[in-house]
């Protein structure tokens, strides 16, 4: 059982299996914390910078996409014979060895990409606030991005328990506090271009927005521990109960992210998002630096920190186990020398990344939310018309979680051909 499962397990004794309870809410938190993360501090500057139009088509898939697709990753992995089987086992289970490695391979590098993004975020997050808020000179990116990576995978050393429960605590507060934000920037709402776009340029921009869905409401770097917490904890209702807390985790996530996003986009303008892209900072950060109100000068950068830090240690939990296990299977390192290599490797690339300071947009829909929707919406649904164990989930959903994963894919190689 992996780490992050023995964080959530719950004392299960005394559960009532047929109702919600605390067992339930507190998975829904945890699957919303691990989504809470830059992704959604990016989402408005993407979604913004195409018009109205793309935001409200793209809100009306965003759930569906979400859940379905969430819903049948955690079916995959309760798919297999193996009562204690992980995505890994259950990948090889399925589709054989050889394959099973390659794909093991690429749920890695749908979680590793996002970790860089993270090392971009938070250093361009610290290095704003102390320009803007601080009113100091930029420090040297390289000792500034090498001490925040540093402190962050630290601090997972120190303790992973200790810090995963902490960070979990502070779901709390995030949520109260964007949600607060979404609220205070009602009154600066200004009408938006009701105007209905070209067609063909309209059609591009869904499509290219399709990854940067994808990412922004992504929690499958906690679904493999997930379903096998929910096995253990319900055993043949895992599936039933899982499709509930997973349905109860997307509603919270859309009605709260598209309400922060919203607001967002209803109180800036269009060359305002583009001011921000250009500028590679969170909408928080900008939002900060453009505005007079110390409310939003001080909780906008600070909510920006918890939210990417918070979900940097989830995601770099999920990448360290998922590396030990391809490396330990692939070579004849054992799991404790395959772990100082893996964090070696994975403090250099985040630091080198933070160093370059590539577009974070870019990152997210050109090279993680491709990856992402591969392991997260083709990959499942291959298997639903692969094994018999998963046959009797066939059906339109299936199509559309298909279509929608190729969308995202499609985007990346349209990104390396134009």
């Amino acid at each position: 059982m992996s780490s992050y499962q023995d964080v959530t397990q719950l004392d299960t004794s005394t559960t009532n299996k047929t109702t919600w309870n605390l067992h339930d809410t507190q998975w829904v938190l945890s699957l919303f914390g691990t989504a809470v993360g830059a992704g959604i501090l990016f989402l408005p500057i993407n979604i913004g910078i195409g018009g109205f139009w793309p935001l409200i088509i793209l809100a009306c898939l965003a759930f569906p996409m979400t859940f379905l697709a969430h819903r049948g990753l955690a079916r995959f992995v309760l798919s297999s014979n193996n009562k204690d089987a992980d995505f890994t086992d259950v990948v090889e289970e399925h589709f054989g060895v050889n394959a099973g490695r390659l794909i093991s391979l690429l749920y890695f590098l749908s979680i590793f990409p996002i970790l860089l993004i993270y090392g971009v975020g938070l250093t361009n997050t610290v290095d704003s606030f102390i320009v803007n808020q601080l009113g100091m000179e930029s420090p040297s990116r390289v000792l500034l991005s090498g001490v925040l990576v540093a402190g962050m995978i630290s601090l997972m050393l120190g303790g992973e328990k200790l810090m995963l429960r902490a960070f979990a605590i502070l779901v709390y507060p995030l949520v109260a506090i964007l949600f607060f934000l979404s609220i205070y920037l009602i009154p600066s709402w200004q009408m938006p271009n009701m105007a209905f776009p070209e067609l063909s340029g309209f059609a591009k921009t869904l499509w290219l927005s399709v990854p940067i869905i994808v990412f922004s409401f992504s929690h499958a770097a906690a679904i493999s521990s997930f379903a096998n917490v929910q096995r253990g904890h319900y055993g043949n209702d895992a599936a039933a109960k899982s499709e509930a807390i997973l349905k109860r985790t997307s509603l919270l996530l859309i009605v709260f992210v598209l309400l922060f996003v919203f607001s967002c986009v209803l109180s800036l303008s269009t060359e305002q998002m583009a001011q921000a892209k250009a500028q590679n900072v969170s909408i928080l950060s900008y939002l900060a630096n453009i505005t007079e109100n110390s409310f939003i000068a001080t909780l906008g950068p600070l909510v920006a920190f918890i939210a990417i830090t918070s979900s940097f240690l989830g995601h770099f939990l999920g990448a360290r186990e998922s590396f030990n296990g391809l490396v330990t299977k692939q070579t004849k390192l054992g799991v404790k020398s395959a772990d100082k290599l893996g964090v070696a490797i994975m403090f250099f690339a985040i630091w080198f990344c933070a160093v370059k300071n590539p577009s974070i947009l870019d990152m997210m829909d050109q090279l993680s939310g491709p990856i992402i929707a591969m392991i997260l919406f083709i990959m499942p649904m291959i298997a639903v018309f692969k094994v018999p164990a998963l046959k009797k989930y066939r059906g339109k959903s299936a199509y559309f979680i298909l279509f929608m994963g190729s969308l995202a894919v499609l985007a990346l190689l349209y990104s390396f051909i134009k």
